[in-house]
């Protein structure tokens, strides 16, 4: 019986960058440390703001946990990656930093989703919204998010504890994405390509034909509005969510779904930087910058803060 003779992965990194180390380091430190600050005042500002205590914020905050969780799977490992022009980790940490990153991911796609429902109620039938979108649906939401994804990552994960690796045991990536793992592989992973795929079309093609089709309605909805005043705010209410989600599938479907053949290694590394460091980055910004609502609660907030110090 074959077992495993990889203990230790190499991750290459960023090769050859040489002087630009300590730049790409920095820089990549202060955006973890930006990203970290923006998602952790949204999720502040949510649980303490009373005029924040909707559906839309709730969901909102629930995106700021999402990214936090992902950014730090990868980020951490990468910056010393970065510092030390390569590095390595045990074989049972690459598959755990794979599985909380899908993880992560998939409970962003399904929450876009319901983000998107939410808009569709609001937008398309704002008079059953409040009974439709109650506490209760919305926590069950929540729930669902996090069971679906966790259960059927972790599927993903067995399955690959369960792979034969005695082959190459470098990968030239910054963190353990799916096919450069599955590379180093010397047994049949035909059951984990199998489940992944379906896993695929669960957690990233429905919740995206969700969205599609929620848009859909919510477009042909607005057109209809006779005042283009009254068209501009509703619009307004789901820019934000819609800009996220542009962002998030158009960097995901890009690595993901699109057939990569010709894609250098510098583009797939720059495409997985975008969504897995800009991405958390920007959503907090993308929510808060242009919401009144979230502007007037920080304004709240530090006034508090002020008159306390």
């Amino acid at each position: 019986m074959h077992k495993n003779n990889i203990t230790v992965v190499v991750l290459l990194g960023f090769q050859g960058l040489h002087d630009f180390n300590i730049l790409l380091f920095l820089l990549l430190f202060i955006i973890y440390g930006l990203t970290l600050l923006g998602n952790m005042i949204i999720i502040s500002l949510v649980s303490l703001s009373k005029n924040l205590h909707s559906p839309m914020y709730f969901f909102i905050a629930q995106v700021s946990i999402f990214d936090i969780l992902l950014t730090t799977d990868i980020v951490p490992n990468m910056l010393s990656i970065i510092i030390n022009e390569g590095g390595t980790i045990s074989l049972q940490s690459c598959i755990a930093q794979f599985f909380l990153f899908a993880d992560a991911e998939a409970m962003e796609c399904l929450l876009l989703a319901v983000m998107s429902y939410d808009r569709y109620l609001a937008i398309c039938n704002p008079f059953h919204y409040s009974a439709l979108m109650s506490p209760m649906f919305c926590l069950k939401s929540i729930i669902f998010t996090w069971l679906l994804s966790f259960v059927m990552t972790l599927s993903d994960a067995i399955a690959t504890c369960n792979l034969i690796f005695c082959g190459n045991n470098v990968i030239d990536h910054f963190f353990c994405d799916f096919t450069p793992l599955m590379g180093l592989a010397c047994s049949d992973a035909s059951i984990v390509h199998v489940q992944t795929f379906l896993f695929c079309i669960v957690v990233i093609i429905c919740p995206f034909v969700t969205i599609v089709v929620s848009y859909i309605c919510i477009v042909y909805t607005i057109v209809r509005i006779p005042s283009i005043t009254g068209r501009k705010k509703a619009f307004s209410t789901c820019s934000s969510h819609l800009t996220v989600v542009c962002l998030f599938y158009g960097a995901l479907l890009s690595v993901y779904v699109v057939p990569t053949v010709g894609h250098s290694l510098i583009i797939n590394k720059v495409l997985a930087l975008f969504y897995t460091v800009m991405t958390p980055l920007l959503n907090p910004v993308i929510y808060s910058l242009r919401n009144q609502d979230f502007l007037k609660a920080f304004r709240n907030r530090r006034h508090r803060f002020n008159q306390k110090f």
